[in-house]
C-alpha cells in the first residue's frame, strides 16, 4: 500500500466530522449541504459519544449528491491515555447498544464536568456555567468550558485552554473512566461496524502505537493516516505503520465549524484531499 497519488479528477470525502450534537457548531443537514457545496461525495458524521445526528445526516444527504455514513467517536483507554476510535458504518439495528454503552460513559462525563466547572470557580475564575451549557446545542465538553475561558480572557486559544488549564489528570480536571481500547475494538466488530483508529499521533508516540497494534491489530480496521494536524512525516509514517499492520487507510479533517475556524471541511488547513477509495476500501459506500 503507497500514499494515494491523486489527480483533480478524483472523488473525495472527510470520514471525521463533528456536528453541534457534540462540539460542532453546523447540524448535520449543514454539513451535508457544506459538503455538496465543497464537492465531496461522501461525509462520516462522529461525534463525540453520541449518535444523536447520525438519522439527520442520513435523511438529509437522501437525493443529495453526498453519501452520509453513520458514525461515532468513542473515547477509551489504553494504558492511562485517552485514546479515540471511530465506529463506522452500522446500520439502524446497532443504535440501541451504541446508546447503552455511550450513555454509561456520558452520566460519568456529564459529572466530570460539572465537577471540574465548580472546582475553576472556587479557584476564582470568573466563567458562567449558564453561558457553558446555553453555549452547547449538545453534551457539554472541555471544548464548550475551553471557550468559555477564552471568552473570559484566560486563556488566548482553545489550544492554551487544553495545554494547561484543562489538562487531563491536571490540577482541576479528573477524566471519566472509560471503556479500554480493545474492549471499543470488540464491540465495534460485534455491532456490524467498522473500527477506525482516529489521530492516533495527537496521543502517542511511535513506540506505543506499535505496542497497540500488535495487541489489537487483527481486530482493528484501519488507521487514520490524513488527519488536519499532520505534518508530512507523520502522514508518511501512518501510511508506513497501516501497511505493516495490514491495516485499511482512513482520513478525516475533524472539522468542528466554528469551534476549530481554521479547519474546513474535506480540506483541513487547505490541503488535505481524502480519496473517495478510502471509504470504498473499508466497506463504507
Amino acid at each position: 500500500m503507497c500514499k494515494e497519488k491523486l489527480t483533480k479528477y478524483d472523488k473525495l470525502c472527510d470520514l471525521h466530522v463533528h456536528s453541534h450534537f457534540s462540539d460542532g457548531t453546523l447540524s448535520p443537514t449543514e454539513l451535508v449541504e457544506l459538503a455538496e457545496a465543497s464537492g465531496l461525495s461522501s461525509i462520516a458524521l462522529t461525534d463525540h459519544n453520541t449518535i444523536g445526528g447520525v438519522p439527520e445526516v442520513l435523511s438529509a444527504a437522501e437525493g443529495s449528491a453526498v453519501k452520509a455514513i453513520a458514525g461515532v467517536e468513542l473515547s477509551t483507554d489504553y494504558n492511562g491515555v485517552e485514546l479515540h476510535v471511530l465506529a463506522l458504518g452500522f446500520g439502524c439495528g446497532a443504535y440501541g447498544r451504541i446508546n447503552e454503552l455511550t450513555e454509561d460513559y456520558m452520566k460519568r462525563k456529564r459529572l466530570a464536568n460539572k465537577k471540574l466547572i465548580s472546582d475553576l470557580i472556587e479557584a476564582g475564575y470568573g466563567i458562567s456555567p449558564e453561558r457553558i451549557y446555553e453555549g452547547a446545542m449538545g453534551e457539554v465538553n472541555r471544548a464548550h468550558i475551553a471557550m468559555e475561558l477564552v471568552r473570559c480572557g484566560y486563556v488566548e486559544s482553545r489550544k492554551e485552554a487544553f495545554d494547561d488549564i484543562l489538562a487531563s489528570g491536571g490540577r482541576f480536571y479528573t477524566p471519566p473512566k472509560r471503556i479500554s481500547t480493545p474492549e471499543c475494538i470488540d464491540f465495534i466488530a460485534s455491532i456490524g461496524a467498522r473500527s477506525v483508529l482516529a489521530h492516533p499521533f495527537l496521543n502517542i508516540d511511535e513506540a506505543t502505537l506499535r505496542g497497540l497494534l500488535s495487541e489489537v491489530g487483527d481486530r482493528l480496521d484501519g488507521m487514520e493516516v490524513i488527519y488536519s494536524e499532520y505534518d508530512e512525516e507523520t502522514t508518511a509514517l501512518s501510511y508506513k505503520i497501516v501497511e505493516e499492520y495490514g491495516l485499511l487507510p482512513s482520513g478525516g479533517s475533524d472539522f468542528h465549524g466554528g469551534n476549530k475556524p481554521d479547519i474546513s471541511l474535506g480540506t483541513g488547513r487547505g490541503s488535505l484531499r481524502i480519496p473517495l477509495s478510502f471509504a470504498e476500501g473499508l466497506g463504507l459506500i
